[in-house]
């Protein structure tokens, strides 16, 4: 493994290289809107129109927006539960997504799913099954693919911690950095895995063990949105160039339960005073509000947006009972995941 091949530090110097200001503006505009979806879906799970529990991710944002948004519009990405962000740079509407959140017909799942488990092979976003971490197999064995076939693309799997623990995460390791194929491990180091906190789950951090199976690693301030896009897109650049996968280390913080069902009484409160200190999007705000924009006028614009989605997802209708097994299974030719443009996968051009 070389000499750090990719850096977290510096990364919000060199993002402005690639990033002007209507992606910046973007970036709080993409984390805003998951936010704003969450928190509605959490008000529709309290008042008993979500069956199930609610599991969100708030103060993650910028890992799964930053990190999405890093790829090109041919690239896919297999999001965990937390990570509402990938869905909607890939260009998942809001209304699908509340829709889903009810067991709509107009969701994303027709309401065949469970309520925040969701993907749309047409847009490159693999649908997420709880067995963590199973889908970074799923991201080598589509990165093993591009690479058998010479195509300039690149896989993306977020898992957290706590995933790092189980055997389906050494073997994806150990296969990707074998084979070294085009994908980027994105682990979401939020300290918990549900309520076990790092210091009782290994000796050894995740992103030191990289080095055994010949991955380059780096660490990035999960919470700075564009410090995550540019480590991400330094780890896309190796991966195009055949140089192998990467994995990145997001360090942030769950500042929700486990699920909706969950106090998170065994989180210390100070850890959570110090996170919400750094909030994400206040971040971003804060970047943004240095270089004249209305970020006021963004968050109202994106509150209006999901109070209209809200309306437009609770008047869908019921899937009906008959037609229950339809488009359960794959019939006629698979969708190619990730073929279509995204709109606001933009920048890589490659």
């Amino acid at each position: 493994m070389e000499e750090d091949p990719v850096r977290g530090a510096g990364a919000e110097h060199d993002s402005a290289r690639f990033l002007d200001r209507d992606d910046r503006i973007a970036l709080l505009r993409l984390m805003a809107t998951a936010r704003a979806i969450e928190e509605r879906g959490l008000s529709l799970y309290k008042q008993g129109k979500v069956t199930g529990s609610f599991y969100d991710g708030r103060g993650q944002e910028a890992t799964a927006v930053g990190a999405t948004f890093a790829l090109g519009p041919q690239d896919p990405v297999c999001p965990l539960i937390r990570d509402l962000g990938a869905h909607i740079v890939k260009g998942t509407p809001p209304a699908a997504i509340l829709a889903h959140y009810l067991g709509r017909a107009g969701g994303v799942g027709r309401g065949r799913d469970g309520n925040v488990h969701f993907g749309d092979a047409r847009r490159g976003v693999v649908g997420m099954v709880s067995m963590l971490p199973d889908m970074m197999a799923v991201a080598v064995g589509m990165a093993w693919a591009f690479k058998l076939r010479g195509e300039q693309r690149c896989a993306l799997s977020f898992f957290g911690d706590g995933a790092t623990s189980v055997g389906d995460w050494h073997e994806a390791m150990n296969l990707a950095g074998l084979q070294r194929v085009p994908v980027i491990f994105v682990l979401e180091h939020n300290g918990y895995a549900y309520s076990t906190p790092s210091s009782r789950q290994f000796v050894v951090d995740p992103l030191e063990r990289a080095a055994v199976y010949g991955i380059a690693a780096a660490t990035v301030d999960g919470n700075d949105v564009e410090a995550v896009f540019e480590v991400t897109r330094q780890a896309r650049e190796r991966a195009l160039a055949g140089e192998g996968p990467t994995l990145i280390a997001a360090q942030t913080m769950r500042m929700h339960g486990h699920g909706a069902h969950d106090d998170a009484s065994y989180v210390p409160p100070e850890l959570f005073e110090h996170w919400a200190a750094r909030d994400p999007l206040e971040c971003q705000r804060k970047r943004l509000r240095s270089l004249g924009v209305d970020v006021e006028a963004i968050d109202a614009a994106v509150r209006s947006e999901i109070e209209l989605a809200t309306a437009e997802a609770l008047a869908m209708a019921e899937p009906e009972p008959a037609g229950a097994l339809q488009d359960v299974f794959c019939e006629g030719e698979p969708l190619m995941v990730g073929r279509g443009a995204a709109p606001w996968s933009h920048f890589a051009g490659t």
